[in-house]
């Protein structure tokens, strides 16, 4: 088992910044790929980013590429999520996910953490 707390969310103005953090225990977490999540109200679970298990592979989706940031510390059994140049189209609940595989795909990854509030104001 591998248990995940986010951590770092809240309220910020458009334009700002945030850093997510994602918290591992339980087993090796440095044998997992790690995405990130977001589900906004009335809509689907959407893929943000992931981070292969070394750190060497990041994928991104389009809408934040350019904009945020992954990056892990094995040592810390932490991922984080940077997030600059903030919009109102950001807001949601950020989830983050630990798997075997590196892929968009929210249904392959087996641990997920509870998520985090992230709101940006206009």
């Amino acid at each position: 088992q591998v248990q995940l707390v986010e951590s770092g969310g809240g309220l910020v103005q458009a334009g700002g910044s945030l850093r997510l953090s994602c918290a591992a225990s339980g087993r090796t977490f440095s044998n997992y790929a790690v995405g990130w999540f977001r589900q906004a109200p009335g809509k689907v679970r959407e893929f943000v980013a992931l981070i292969s298990w070394s750190g060497d592979y990041r994928q991104y989706a389009d809408s934040v590429k350019g904009r945020f940031t992954i990056s892990r510390d094995n040592g810390k059994n932490t991922v984080y999520l940077q997030m600059n140049s903030l919009k109102p189209e950001d807001t949601a609940v950020y989830y983050c996910a630990a798997g075997r595989k590196e892929t968009s795909i929210a249904t392959a990854y087996e641990y997920w953490g509870q998520g985090i509030q992230v709101t940006v104001s206009s």
